[in-house]
């Protein structure tokens, strides 16, 4: 199965478990974690109509970051964050969901 009829079938299968739930599938948001997917696949995704992208690794991220910069997408840091690296963690991601110290949130807060 190609990548984009995967990606529409999980957006089917969410709608129909929000349905399910009593919810409009528009609420759930879709993250599709890009982690050790090439660069050529993370396009055909986006070109799918993906908005919302997971990384793990600020140095596997950066690169895809870089080449997609002209699509409206909204780049999500999944993995541990080491405090060093929170200024381009903060530059290049809109939303961290591995937050796990204080020290962490202040950094990234002071960068952001």
């Amino acid at each position: 199965m190609s990548i984009p009829a995967r990606y529409h079938l999980v957006l089917d299968r969410i709608a129909h478990a929000a349905r399910r739930g009593g919810r409009r599938p528009e609420a759930v948001q879709l993250v599709v974690v890009t982690k050790g997917h090439p660069l050529e696949a993370v396009r055909q995704v986006v070109e799918a109509g993906a908005r919302h992208l997971g990384e793990n690794y600020l140095e596997e991220a950066l690169p895809k970051i870089e080449a997609l910069g002209g699509e409206p997408l909204t780049w999500h840091m999944i993995g541990h964050v080491q405090s060093r690296k929170a200024r381009p963690v903060a530059e290049h991601f809109a939303w961290v969901h591995s937050v796990d110290r204080l020290k962490l949130a202040r950094r990234l807060s002071a960068f952001a």
